[in-house]
């Protein structure tokens, strides 16, 4: 075995050690099921931005960092998706293959982060009642909204069904970015379930009126929101609800704070942010 043989075998068992432990069913989960919960009310001093996004638009804003987005899900519809950009360097986006691979795991709720291409923490998920966000399957385009609505939907029909596409790429040009600043979305309230061959299915009666996720920003951030229904969302009938957003100051962050403390994988990335703020 030549010395190259031994550090690669060496790497794929640190790799397997590392997957081991960040899978493992336990602290986290227990941490998770003891960590306070955000009022489902918010004091009204405690807000500084309310805003309701109709069916079918989208939002831009800055999120500043220690700010909290609240984000209400007030009818259930079928996924919101979400950009996020470094707000002093928008090349530094949010990365959902890092968000998934560096924290073991595609369901990303309460507890977890939002890493950006950088290794950094964009915003944290402090809050979550839903417990159903997809960072795999994508946001909708002209195309998917045509399979799932039929013909006629596409951005030159006469009367076009929105996508987030598109609603991305206008929110870009108005904030001074382009089509290469568009990215892989979080997205928010969308059921999507992996099968055991890989096939991405979405999870019906997930869904329920009045769920809310809060995403804390862990830097200043430059966010764009797409109120449109998921590419998986069942199709027939295009009817994207108002949600209603709230940015607002949660207080303090604890020294055992969940998001920054529950995995190893966490840890290190807020290593690498805090610096950019001392």
């Amino acid at each position: 075995m030549t010395a190259e043989t031994a550090s690669i075998d060496e790497l794929k068992a640190r790799y397997a050690a590392l997957k081991e432990t960040g899978q493992k069913e336990g602290e986290f989960e227990a941490r998770l099921a003891g960590a306070p919960a955000a009022p489902v009310t918010i004091p009204e001093n405690r807000i500084s931005k309310q805003e309701t996004v109709p069916g079918g638009w989208y939002w831009t804003t800055t999120v500043k960092r220690g700010q909290t987005l609240r984000i209400v899900n007030s009818h259930a519809t079928p996924g919101i998706a979400l950009q996020i950009w470094n707000q002093h360097d928008p090349s530094e986006r949010f990365n959902s293959a890092d968000t998934i691979k560096v924290q073991w795991t595609a369901r990303i709720g309460k507890g977890r982060v939002l890493l950006s291409d950088m290794g950094r923490v964009l915003m944290a998920i402090t809050e979550d009642t839903c417990g159903y966000h997809d960072c795999v399957a994508g946001h909708s385009t002209a195309i998917t909204n045509e399979k799932s609505y039929g013909s006629g939907t596409l951005r030159n029909s006469p009367v076009p069904v929105r996508n987030s596409r598109d609603n991305f790429l206008i929110a870009a040009a108005k904030l001074g970015l382009g089509k290469r600043d568009v990215h892989q979305s979080f997205c928010a309230f969308a059921p999507v379930e992996t099968g055991e061959e890989g096939a991405l299915t979405w999870k019906d009666g997930a869904l329920k009126a009045g769920d809310f996720i809060d995403l804390r920003a862990e830097m200043d951030c430059i966010l764009c929101l797409s109120n449109c229904p998921h590419p998986l969302a069942p199709g027939g009938s295009y009817d994207p609800q108002p949600v209603a957003v709230t940015i607002w100051d949660a207080g303090p962050v604890a020294e055992n704070d969940l998001c920054r403390t529950g995995t190893a994988e966490a840890v290190r990335a807020y290593e690498n942010t805090d610096p950019l703020f001392d």
